[in-house]
């Protein structure tokens, strides 16, 4: 093994590795960068969640209406606590929500089919401003089970689903306060 002759008195030294203004000027400028990105990747993401929970809501619509076309026959859609309830949870559409072969009277899920259950995603909070299940007749209309659905989700990213008496599901364009 040979080890390498010493530098000559004459010759450079080159150095390796960062100085400390250099190092500084690094964590300044990161900093800098990660002040900037977290807020905006946090308010990305409350959209993400707020989007997902549309698509959810608006998928359980469709398909609802959609089986009632084809089945004829009326076709609720409500929320559930679990596969074992026996009743509809009225308000809190957080959860998972079942579309249901019958009409679900008052909420009531006994003697009824449950076709599909829609889990949620687990982010924002959905409300509807009506107290009983939607229901979609044989003629995909909803008539009397109209009405808006609120998604709230985080930094003050919200959404509205409104559910019209022809049976048509549209999400707004404006934002609703939570």
């Amino acid at each position: 093994m040979r080890l390498a002759p010493p530098p000559c008195r004459g010759t450079r030294r080159t150095h390796t590795g960062l100085t400390l203004i250099e190092l500084i000027v690094a964590i300044t400028v990161a900093a800098i960068l990660f002040t900037w990105a977290i807020p905006s990747f946090q308010r990305f993401s409350a959209r993400n969640e707020v989007a997902a929970e549309v698509m959810r809501i608006r998928t359980a619509l469709q398909l609802a209406k959609n089986t009632a076309v084809t089945r004829r026959r009326v076709i609720a859609v409500c929320p559930i606590a679990s596969m074992s309830a026996t009743k509809c949870e009225k308000y809190d559409w957080s959860l998972p929500i079942a579309i249901i072969d019958g009409h679900a009277t008052a909420g009531d899920l006994t003697g009824v089919e449950i076709l599909k259950v829609l889990e949620p995603s687990g982010g924002p909070s959905v409300t509807f401003n009506r107290d009983y299940p939607v229901r979609f007749q044989s003629t995909g209309w909803s008539r009397g089970h109209n009405g808006t659905f609120i998604i709230c989700g985080k930094n003050s990213a919200a959404s509205f689903i409104t559910l019209s008496n022809m049976g048509k599901v549209t999400r707004g364009s404006e934002k609703k306060a939570c």
